[in-house]
């Protein structure tokens, strides 16, 4: 089995087992997630990978950051995170690249993740996995349209904009070219 099919599997069990954990019915966690039963039945078997937007809404109801789900399903991550080592998440059909640079680690509230949008690509957050959470993006080759608790950002190779996240979310490369862009994560 190929590495993103195994994490895929792990992932589809871990959703799972949050879902018990709590004592929901899927019809519960399609209520509290705004997504039908029928998707999160196929994701919890592992019939479907979830897209970018799907993972964050369920990030959101778990009270966990993507970075933080995706940490509970890899091994303990070392100090050291060589370059072969880092988990990488892709979402085909939103044209998202998500690599685990820093992964989270235990004693540590703080992660660096690398993303990267191909032209066209349009992300729409609902709410934040956790409310409160500091986010430092630096803009590494191209443009990359941020909006962030109502407020539009626009940050060329070089920039980099801060913020605490209480709301909705919005990452957009208007091309012509890929964004990649280090997102910094800072737990409350």
């Amino acid at each position: 089995m190929r590495q993103a099919e195994e994490l895929d599997t792990r992932l589809a069990e871990r959703l799972a087992e949050l879902r018990v954990e709590r004592g929901w019915s899927l019809d519960e966690l399609a209520r509290r997630a705004a997504i039908s039963r029928s998707t999160l039945s196929r994701l919890e078997r592992g019939e479907i990978s979830p897209t970018a937007a799907l993972l964050n809404k369920l990030c959101a109801v778990y009270e966990r950051t993507m970075s933080r789900l995706l940490a509970e399903v890899e091994s303990e991550p070392p100090q050291l995170v060589r370059a072969e080592a880092q988990q990488v998440w892709r979402d085909e059909e939103s044209g998202f690249v998500r690599r685990s640079v820093s992964p989270p680690h235990p004693g540590l509230r703080g992660e660096v993740v690398e993303g990267i949008l191909r032209p066209g690509a349009d992300i729409v957050y609902d709410a934040p996995a956790v409310p409160g959470l500091e986010q430092h993006i630096w803009a590494l080759d191209g443009t990359v349209e941020i909006t962030a608790n109502g407020h539009a950002h626009t940050l060329e190779t070089g920039d980099c904009l801060r913020f605490r996240l209480w709301g909705a979310s919005r990452f957009r490369c208007p091309g012509p070219d890929p964004v990649r862009y280090a997102l910094l994560v800072v737990l409350p």
